[in-house]
């Protein structure tokens, strides 16, 4: 489902001192796999993945994720491409504060290639599926934190995107409701055979997952970069 080969990207300003390089040899994940990256801040879970979404390309390598390498497709099939298989839930949830939780769930199915037939349905279902069925009129403000991160979670998931891309979605969260949300991506991802990403800093949700990616070491400097590559072999 997803694979990357000897991908390489340059973060910051090239030729400054806090130029940095971001490598990563391989990193592959199967169908329906649940994987969490862990790793302290800055070493480059969240860049891996927006690589993975297509929201950030490469310089180097190759990025393949269901089926298409990303390197080829142009800004137009990027969008297309993530609007049909990635379905992505951040730490601070991207509501819009003018639209009832069922409306911002709508707006998941509109960035797919599908027709608008049937959207309210279909998201109406998903709410329920995510056990906000009574609050589908509700707008964020009259949300609690916890039920944002449901309604970014439905959304997530209206489109039948077979990749759940999750960064740090219990990082706001009180201990109780954070675990709440684990178990229902958890859960999610698994009753529907999605595949599941998720970006954690905490190491006890980490070891929950079947299979954890550490992402220290993949930034450094990019002159430490330049040593190494360059030192005797």
């Amino acid at each position: 489902m997803i694979r990357l080969k000897e991908v390489s990207l340059r973060l910051g300003n090239a030729g400054r001192s806090s130029s940095v390089l971001f490598h990563l040899p391989s990193f592959e994940v199967e169908a329906g796999e649940a994987v969490a990256l862990t790793g302290p801040s800055g070493c480059g879970k969240s860049t891996l993945l927006n690589l993975i979404a297509g929201l950030r390309r490469a310089d180097q390598g190759q990025v393949e994720v269901a089926g298409s390498d990303l390197e080829k497709l142009n800004s137009a099939q990027l969008d297309r491409h993530r609007g049909m298989h990635c379905g992505m839930v951040f730490q601070t949830f991207h509501l819009l504060a003018p639209f009832t939780a069922l409306e911002n769930v709508v707006i998941g199915l509109r960035f797919g290639a599908r027709t608008r037939s049937k959207l309210q349905e279909k998201a109406t279902e998903v709410l329920d599926r995510v056990g906000l069925g009574n609050r589908i009129h509700a707008r964020p403000h009259r949300l609690s934190v916890g039920e944002r991160q449901r309604v970014a979670i439905a959304r997530a998931l209206v489109g039948d995107a077979s990749i759940l891309l999750a960064d740090e979605p219990t990082g706001s969260l009180d201990p109780e409701t954070g675990q709440e949300v684990f178990h229902l991506l958890r859960e999610v991802a698994e009753e529907e055979r999605r595949t599941l990403i998720l970006v954690t800093h905490d190491p006890a949700l980490a070891t929950r997952m079947p299979r954890h990616f550490d992402c220290s070491g993949l930034v450094r400097s990019a002159s430490t970069a330049a040593r190494k590559e360059n030192s005797p072999r």
